[in-house]
């Protein structure tokens, strides 16, 4: 376990924001940016209160907060440790390598399967295609950090993207296609939730069955029109949310 080299933190003694607050702030902001990485050591309650000039229940209320959240863990004869941080996604066309990427996430990928099969009723009509056409199915675990966030299960037009030997592994399905020369338009997407399998919690490292998941199914078109993807993903509640904006009707 790593200790982190001491941040800088830059508290406003003379905003109405509490003290506590801006310091969990700073706090989550580095462990999103990976300045603090899981098991990273937080340090001292004391030393930290007294580095920055606060009272230590400041200092405890601020890591309390964090606590709550589950990006920190108070472990006897250890001290407080970063666990991780929760991936906030954008709620637009964008895939999750590239967003973990862009988020500092170090994203990676486990290929866990890639065949050509015949298209289930639901693919079928999601894809446009025939029910029993040959599809292209692939399944991916997705990890940030080195530690599992999702498992993404994708099906393809046969022949739209040439997918063999690792490249699955070394970038994000949507990077390939725009590579390709596709043109990503829109999509229609579905976002649920539901208590994971042991299969599942086993797979995407929760601790037990019926730990909670987010689901999401989405089609995806090009500027064509045409479907080239549909992805019927699950992902980890505890390290995953969605965000996005919303507006008031005029």
């Amino acid at each position: 376990m790593a200790k982190h080299r001491p941040l800088q933190f830059t508290l406003d003694r003379t905003s109405p924001v509490p003290l506590y607050y801006q310091l969990a702030q700073q706090l989550e902001a580095a462990i999103e940016r990976g300045g603090l990485a899981p098991g990273s050591l937080l340090g001292n309650e004391i030393e930290l209160a007294a580095r920055l000039g606060l009272s230590r229940p400041t200092v405890r209320q601020a890591i309390q907060s964090l606590v709550d959240k589950g990006l920190l863990v108070r472990r006897r004869g250890v001290g407080t440790q970063v666990v991780h941080s929760q991936v906030k996604r954008p709620l637009e066309l964008s895939s999750l390598y590239d967003d973990l990427e862009a988020a500092g996430q170090q994203p990676a990928t486990l290929l866990l399967g890639r065949a050509t099969e015949p298209a289930t009723a639901r693919v079928a009509a999601a894809l446009g295609v025939t029910e029993g056409a040959d599809v292209v199915r692939v399944e991916r675990l997705r990890l940030a950090h080195g530690e599992p966030v999702a498992h993404l299960r994708n099906h393809l037009p046969v022949g739209l993207l040439d997918l063999e030997g690792d490249v699955l592994a070394e970038t994000g399905l949507y990077r390939l296609m725009r590579s390709a020369g596709i043109t990503l338009h829109s999509a229609r997407q579905t976002i649920g939730a539901r208590a994971a399998t042991a299969e599942e919690a086993e797979r995407l490292a929760e601790p037990a069955a019926g730990a909670p998941l987010l689901t999401m199914e989405r089609t995806t078109f090009d500027d064509t029109g045409r479907a080239v993807e549909f992805g019927s993903h699950l992902y980890r509640a505890s390290r995953y949310s969605f965000d996005f904006q919303l507006l008031a009707r005029p």
